[in-house]
């Protein structure tokens, strides 16, 4: 008979075939200093309180006055699936919950079907403990979001499936500094 281990997820227990927990238990993830927010200088004239989202340097942009900044590390979506362009912050949401897109659910099924009824927010939900909704120049949810991770180890890579994330206490953070109607930029990948 296999030895089966129990996982918490959620209040709820599901039983897993396979080896002791602590075979496949992974190091703890510990945050780069380089990642840390930090308060920058920055060169263009932007405007105070928008959002520039730089994907193949991983950072995000915080404009304060006076040509600085604070920069935040992200994740953000995988070539194919990030989408550049001017957006606005249209919601915002603590502890969202999240349901994958039909898009998702048609390119990877196994990983996503089951949620297509949704996922309620908390520390298992992939969305994290904030999101910014990002909305169209026409007023309509994109789907697009800035959000924490339930995954710290993405930050710095591009692996979504197109949002921009931050970890949980980063997300926390700019939540707080960012107000509805914040005009946000996603530069092209590739570019600067």
């Amino acid at each position: 008979m296999k030895r089966r281990r129990f996982l918490e997820c959620g209040g709820a227990f599901a039983a897993v075939a396979g080896t002791p927990a602590l075979a496949h238990k992974a190091p703890p993830f510990v945050m780069p200093e380089e990642y840390l927010p930090t308060e920058v200088s920055i060169s263009a004239d932007l405007g105070v309180g928008e959002i520039h989202v730089l994907p193949n340097k991983f950072k995000l942009y915080w404009t304060l006055p006076d040509q600085k900044a604070i920069r935040y590390t992200v994740g953000v979506g995988r070539p194919g699936l990030y989408h550049s362009g001017e957006y606005t912050v249209g919601a915002k949401r603590e502890w969202p919950s999240w349901t994958p897109t039909d898009e998702m659910i048609e390119r990877d099924p196994e990983a996503y079907e089951k949620f297509a009824d949704g996922m309620p927010g908390g520390l298992s939900n992939p969305l994290g403990a904030r999101a910014l909704y990002l909305f169209d120049a026409n007023g309509r949810d994109t789907y697009l979001r800035i959000h924490g991770t339930n995954n710290p180890r993405t930050i710095g890579r591009a692996v979504s499936n197109g949002c921009a994330r931050l970890t949980n206490e980063h997300i926390k953070e700019l939540y707080e500094k960012v107000p509805l109607g914040t005009r946000v930029f996603l530069y092209q990948q590739g570019t600067a």
